[in-house]
């Protein structure tokens, strides 16, 4: 008895010391760049080096920095604009999709399933020489619109699978209640199945603003040539270009200002988050 408990103690213990030490391993970055923003634009080079600043030693001149750029807070709405866009559009577009395929169950819903299932597949970043070639065919290279439509085209996919079983999950009873009050099926999905698919809909929306609010290597093939018209991750990267030799301290602050509005998301939704994940875990 005494040595069962003592297993369970010690693997427990093994359990909680991996957990601690990967929390500690990913979030030693995120402390780094907090600390490096709060010291002297040069503190960086100091010798010896110091991994968290002196408390005398605080700093926010690196963000009144950021903050006095007008360019910056042009940047910022940029990245809002495109990021809300894309989250509302995919949200609808993907909620309609899954209703359909978790709903109405045919040969053609499971071959639109299994295309979807495909598309995941296939790595964005092999698709960006045919996407500029469409974008520039509909003229929306250097426009924030060349943007918009090919993030919510990447985040389709899983958005749809991770609601899909919602959408399967809705009890036969409250949809059918719907047909027989002489609901159409655009009713039926506005006013029955996106409600209840809510949690679903808002944890893949998190995934979905992440996308938009992070992504590079598209941004700045299309928004190349204005900068206006950037977003976030084009203005953190263009620092190298500006000064030659990477200002640290102004970088790190610029990216802890981009951090903050996805923790107040994360945390606003998070009840979502979980019920979104453990979607379709359970057959109700």
């Amino acid at each position: 008895m005494k040595s069962r408990k003592f297993a369970k103690i010690r693997s427990a213990a093994i359990r909680y010391l991996l957990l601690t030490a990967g929390t500690v391993i990913f979030a030693l970055p995120m402390v780094y760049m907090i600390s490096t923003s709060l010291r002297p634009n040069g503190a960086l080079y100091e010798w010896p080096p110091r991994f968290f600043p002196k408390p005398g030693a605080i700093t926010f001149e690196n963000f009144e920095y950021i903050l006095d750029q007008k360019k910056f807070l042009i940047n910022f709405l940029n990245s809002v604009f495109v990021s809300v866009c894309t989250v509302g559009l995919a949200a609808f577009v993907s909620s309609a999709l899954a209703f359909v395929i978790g709903r109405f169950r045919s040969r053609a819903t499971k071959l639109l399933f299994a295309f979807i299932i495909i598309t995941m597949i296939i790595p964005g970043t092999t698709m960006i020489i045919p996407q500029f070639t469409l974008a520039k065919r509909f003229g929306l290279i250097d426009k924030i619109w060349g943007l918009i439509p090919f993030y919510v085209a990447w985040v389709i996919p899983f958005s749809t699978f991770m609601i899909k079983g919602f959408m399967e999950n809705i009890p036969d009873e409250i949809v059918e209640a719907a047909w027989i009050d002489g609901a159409s099926v655009f009713k039926v999905y506005t006013r029955v199945a996106m409600p209840l698919a809510a949690p679903a809909i808002a944890s893949v929306s998190i995934f979905n603003f992440l996308t938009a609010w992070e992504e590079y290597p598209w941004a700045v093939t299309v928004l190349s040539k204005s900068e206006e018209l950037r977003t976030l991750p084009i203005a953190i990267a263009g620092f190298n270009n500006q000064y030659g030799n990477v200002q640290w301290g102004y970088l790190f602050a610029l990216s802890v200002l981009c951090m903050i509005p996805v923790v107040i998301i994360f945390i606003l939704c998070q009840k979502f988050f979980i019920q979104g994940l453990t979607a379709g875990g359970v057959k109700g």
